[in-house]
């Protein structure tokens, strides 16, 4: 089995943390490595010859600086940012160039996993269902610890034997009280968005769904030259309406698993990612704190001491050329924020 990890976005929700030349797969968030090396040495085991990442040519460097025993042509670069369904497609179409069909994990970069071990088996397991079937997506779907308003959710129906259920549908972020109904049903899990699949049958749902994009990518994946002048101008579609959602209940099967999975897209996410309780505070750097609850203070300037009393559920985040400081309700709102940034001029910011 091959498994690709995307390592191409810009993690803007986490600024000023992680930044467009630095993005948060790259920060070293915890145990002094980054969520990619993570995400890397989990599935280290299976053989770096089967590991592939792929990520903007902007971070080609820091990508060989975190992970250096990966081959040379495991990395699959892209020339710009065009979203998940040009990004996936045409590292599928790469693979199959180079003359591989099989199974293949698609994995993400961003993302903290607990219990190694469990993940392993269940690609493990995935990928052998792929090998008896090759026509259906496997997905992962963890075990709900709370229920969390700020992920997707994947309605599971009846149960095929221990631990694989029958796929039923999605919901994106629903809100709170429709969280907790789901929470308690016990017929909802979260979507960590890890598929195992066979790469015959992904490339032929992306002929069928979004057939102008797949002869542009078959077309332009035989030639490196092509990829550079033609990728920029494929339409920025998400590879979850675009393909994984054209995907028939038939042609699924979840594996229910329990991976200590969660996913720090948003500082506070990171916060409770990092820290065991609610009421807890996440500090980072130089940081002299009096009676704060439920915060996140970083500081990432050296020779600074940064300083709060009585926060609660604030996020400050410190760093050498940007202060941000906001409630945690506030935390979806930094894209807005992002925005009026470059609107006023102030990109070097960003």
């Amino acid at each position: 089995m091959k498994c690709i990890i995307f390592a191409g976005g810009a993690g803007t929700r986490l600024w000023p943390i992680s930044r467009k030349n630095s993005p948060k797969q790259f920060e070293k968030l915890k145990d002094g490595r980054s969520t990619l090396q993570m995400a890397v040495e989990r599935i280290s085991d299976l053989g770096m010859e089967n590991i592939y990442i792929s990520t903007n040519e902007a971070y080609i460097s820091i990508l060989k600086e975190q992970v250096p025993n990966l081959p040379e042509e495991n990395i699959f670069l892209e020339p710009a940012k065009r979203d998940l369904t040009a990004a996936v497609g045409l590292s599928l179409c790469r693979l199959k160039n180079s003359g591989y069909s099989g199974p293949i994990a698609i994995l993400w970069a961003d993302h903290f996993v607990e219990n190694v071990n469990t993940f392993v088996q269940a690609l493990l397991k995935a990928k052998d269902l792929v090998l008896k079937n090759p026509n259906r997506f496997i997905f992962l779907a963890e075990k709900p610890r709370f229920a969390n308003q700020n992920l997707g959710w994947i309605h599971v129906g009846d149960c095929i034997e221990e631990n694989q259920f029958q796929f039923e549908g999605w919901r994106y972020r629903p809100e709170l009280t429709e969280c907790e109904h789901m929470f308690e049903s016990k017929s909802w899990l979260w979507n960590p968005g890890y598929f195992i699949t066979d790469l015959d049958f992904v490339l032929d749902l992306y002929r069928v769904h979004v057939p102008e994009m797949y002869e542009r990518l078959q077309n332009m994946s035989t030639s490196e030259e092509k990829i550079q002048t033609e990728y920029a101008s494929l339409d920025a579609v998400h590879f979850d309406s675009a393909i994984v959602e054209k995907v028939q209940k038939d042609q699924a099967v979840v594996l229910k698993v329990d991976l200590g999975w969660s996913d720090p897209g948003t500082l506070y996410a990171l916060k409770e990612a990092l820290v065991p309780k609610t009421e807890d505070n996440l500090v980072r750097g130089d940081v002299v704190d009096l009676g704060s609850h439920d915060s996140f203070i970083f500081n990432a300037e050296k020779g600074k001491l940064v300083t709060t009393i009585g926060l609660e559920g604030v996020m400050v985040i410190n760093t050498g050329d940007a202060l941000l400081v906001c409630h945690k309700n506030d935390v979806p709102k930094i894209k807005e924020l992002l925005k009026k940034i470059e609107e006023e001029g102030k990109e070097q910011y960003l």
